[in-house]
C-alpha cells in the first residue's frame, strides 16, 4: 500500500544555509511539507524564522534538544509550543522528571495560543555515533542498541510522543512501542550518498520499511545540484511501500 501522499513522510533538514538560502530551496519544492529547523538557523535567524515558514505553509519540527533541569525544560517546552512548531525534541537523557514536565509545559503553551498539543520527541543516541566512539568516549555499560531501547522505555513512560533514533534501531523499537508512538530518523542516505559525520544510516525507503514515521533528509538534498530532482528521486522510491 502507497502513501496517499509521500511528502508526509519526508521532513528538510534546514541545516548549513542561511535565511536567504533557505527560502530560495524552498522556493524550488513547493510540494514539501515538513521542515526541520535546528540549533544552527535558530541560532542564526531568531525565533522570527518559524513565521515565516509557517506563512510558507510549511510544518515546523523544532529540533533545539532541550536537556536541563526540569523547571528550565518546562518554560522552554512551552515556549516552543507558542511557537506553533508540531514536533519538537528533548534529550531523553535529561530524566524522567524533566520529561514529565516538559510534556507538560509544551501541552500549557498549545492551550494557549489555541493549538494541539505538539508532538515532544525524545532523544536516544545521536546518529553520529558509532559503536566503537560511543563506548570508548562516553563510559557507559551499554551498547548503542541497549541505550536506545532504555531511553526509548523511558520516553514512552513519561508520556512522550515519540523518540528520534537511528535507522538501525528502528525495527525493534517499532515491535515495542507500536504507532501512533513516533519514530523519527535522521541519518538517511542513498546507498551512492556520501555519509558525511553520519554513522548508522539508511536509505528511505529502508527505514520507512522497518517503522519509521518520518524521515530527516538533509544535505543529500540541500547539498544537490538538482535538489527538486532527488526530493522527486525520494518520492518515488516511497510509493513503492
Amino acid at each position: 500500500m502507497s502513501f496517499s501522499n509521500p511528502a508526509d513522510k519526508i521532513i528538510l533538514a534546514l541545516d548549513g544555509m542561511d535565511k536567504q538560502e533557505v527560502f530560495s530551496l524552498l522556493s524550488n519544492l513547493p510540494e514539501l511539507k515538513w521542515v526541520k529547523v535546528g540549533l544552527e538557523l535558530f541560532t542564526l535567524a531568531g525565533p522570527e524564522i518559524l513565521v515565516e515558514l509557517q506563512e510558507l505553509g510549511k510544518r515546523i519540527f523544532l529540533d533545539l534538544k532541550f536537556h536541563d533541569i526540569p523547571t528550565t525544560m518546562e518554560h522552554a517546552c512551552f515556549q516552543a509550543a507558542r511557537s506553533r512548531a508540531e514536533l519538537i525534541t528533548v534529550h531523553a537523557c535529561a530524566g524522567h522528571d524533566a520529561l514529565v514536565k516538559a510534556n507538560e509545559g509544551a501541552k500549557r503553551g498549545a492551550q494557549e495560543v489555541g493549538m494541539p498539543s505538539p508532538t515532544l520527541l525524545a532523544v536516544t543516541v545521536l546518529t553520529s555515533w558509532s559503536s566503537s566512539n560511543f563506548e570508548s568516549q562516553l563510559g557507559l555499560n551499554q551498547t548503542i542498541n541497549e541505550r536506545v531501547q532504555y531511553l526509548a522505555q523511558l520516553a514512552f513512560n513519561t508520556g512522550m510522543g515519540g523518540c528520534v533514533c537511528s535507522p538501525l534501531e528502528i525495527r525493534n523499537l517499532r515491535i515495542k512501542f507500536p504507532k501512533p508512538f513516533e519514530l523519527i530518523t535522521p541519518g538517511i542516505r542513498f546507498s551512492d550518498s556520501s555519509l558525511d559525520d553520519q554513522e548508522r544510516v539508511m536509505s528511505p525507503l529502508e527505514a520507512l520499511r522497518s517503522g519509521a514515521s518520518k524521515i530527516v533528509l538533509g544535505r543529500i538534498i540541500t547539498k544537490a545540484s538538482n535538489p527538486r530532482e532527488v526530493f522527486k528521486r525520494v518520492c518515488d522510491d516511497l510509493e513503492m511501500i
